[in-house]
């Protein structure tokens, strides 16, 4: 692992003219997290006049490019936001329930089998198609009157600021201007150009992986299972969709990629059944393919005066285990109530005192959620034969006991650490 700061910026200097607009919180990124947390704070503090606005790079009638053909496993955590949220009943097709999970190694002896309804659950979480969630969460922003979107626009670096506000540079259609804010969020992704500008350094991991993305149709239709087969190369994850199909996340070693990418649908489905086996019967066909890079990115900082990353802004994990988006959730869940708490008593919403207070809630859940990933994307990777003993005997350990069964479990539905009151599955 490697430690990576961004380029020195150049002083600040003061600004030709005053800002255009100024608003109370300025999100920049329209993506998952950034569209969930002006839902949020519209339902939660909309109406004691907080004024938001969101910066998106996508112009009106188009989605962000994160809005794919790949599969979102949501927790239940997230569900519960979501639903409250009134994101969750806009979705055009039907979420696919985790009733229960398989896991495995190729090679090694022992298994994992999780079911639902051991831990009082219905589900683990919903199976949704980032296209279809994009699609219910730009139909929610656009639900709300409130909120000032600038789009298309693109943020450029800060000019000059007091202390009481951050006066962001957004180029536009209609050339350069200056919004200012009380609190910046960035929410603008893994390569975030606030996190550059705040002059916060990154530490990266190269899993030297790809995975491939796409949706398949199996003779079999799905039964609630997820299924995740590890291998040295990375993790082969069935997942069942709300619409009859399998979404699949395929991973294989990053010299293999272009080869696996050149395969015609006849041989990836060949090479995905041998990864996989015939736990879900014979797989038919499969639909476009998306393939992403797999590298783990982690800001050394989550807060800077009057700035706050959240997502994967603040951090980009494996998405081995599915804990990439939903920990996103919880930051920008817990920075909504930590605004609220700061207006409740008479506080500045942007100071160091609420940020300060927004990253002690967070790290406990962070740096649980960060270790889980990482530990369990290295390690199920690890071809050594020790690795491979005590891989086996981990598995066959948790299968057995009902105790770390329920632990596991309950960080994986994102229950870690300080849980946002959302996701508790209470009221705003």
């Amino acid at each position: 692992m490697s430690s990576h700061a961004p380029p020195p910026t150049p002083a600040d200097a003061p600004p030709e003219a005053p800002p255009a607009a100024s608003h109370d919180v300025l999100i920049v990124g329209g993506g998952l997290v950034g569209a969930s947390l002006a839902i949020a704070l519209d339902l939660a503090l909309g109406r004691s006049g907080l004024d938001v606005a969101l910066l998106e790079a996508a112009p009106a009638g188009a989605l962000p490019a994160v809005f794919d053909q790949r599969n979102l496993s949501l927790a239940e955590a997230s569900v519960n936001a979501l639903r409250t949220l009134g994101v969750m009943p806009r979705l055009r097709t039907p979420t696919g329930a985790i009733r229960r999970i398989h896991i495995s190694r190729s090679g090694d002896f022992g298994r994992v089998r999780l079911e639902a309804a051991e831990h009082g659950r219905d589900s683990f979480g919903q199976v949704v198609v980032a296209r279809d969630f994009g699609e219910a969460l730009e139909a929610t922003l656009a639900s709300l009157p409130r909120l000032r979107r600038y789009r298309p626009a693109r943020f450029l670096g800060f000019a000059a600021h007091g202390n009481d506000r951050r006066v962001a540079r957004v180029a536009t259609d209609a050339g350069e201007s200056r919004i200012a804010a009380r609190l910046v969020v960035a929410a603008d992704g893994t390569a975030s150009a606030v996190r550059d500008a705040l002059g916060i350094a990154t530490q990266h991991h190269d899993y030297d992986q790809t995975l491939f993305v796409a949706r398949v149709r199996g003779e079999r239709a799905p039964d609630g299972t997820a299924w995740e087969r590890l291998t040295d190369h990375g993790p082969t994850a069935v997942l069942p969709r709300g619409d009859g199909h399998y979404g699949v996340i395929h991973g294989v070693a990053r010299d293999e990629a272009d080869a696996v990418a050149a395969l015609d649908d006849a041989a990836f489905l060949v090479r995905l059944q041998q990864a996989f086996g015939w736990r879900a019967g014979r797989f038919l066909d499969v639909g476009p393919r998306n393939a992403y890079p797999m590298q783990r990115v982690l800001a050394e900082r989550t807060i800077a005066p009057r700035a706050v990353l959240v997502g994967n802004a603040a951090q980009t994990l494996h998405p081995i285990g599915a804990q990439g988006f939903n920990l996103g959730l919880r930051d920008a869940l817990t920075l909504v109530e930590c605004i609220e708490d700061a207006q409740a008593r008479g506080g500045d919403i942007g100071g160091a005192d609420t940020l300060a207070a927004w990253a002690a809630r967070r790290r406990e859940d962070r740096e649980r959620t960060l270790a889980f990933s990482d530990g369990l994307a290295r390690t199920t990777a690890n071809p050594s034969a020790l690795a491979a003993t005590m891989r086996g005997l981990g598995l066959f350990a948790l299968d057995h006991d009902a105790a770390l069964r329920a632990r596991v479990v309950g960080g994986a539905m994102g229950y870690r650490g300080d849980v946002p009151r959302l996701c508790r599955g209470e009221a705003a």
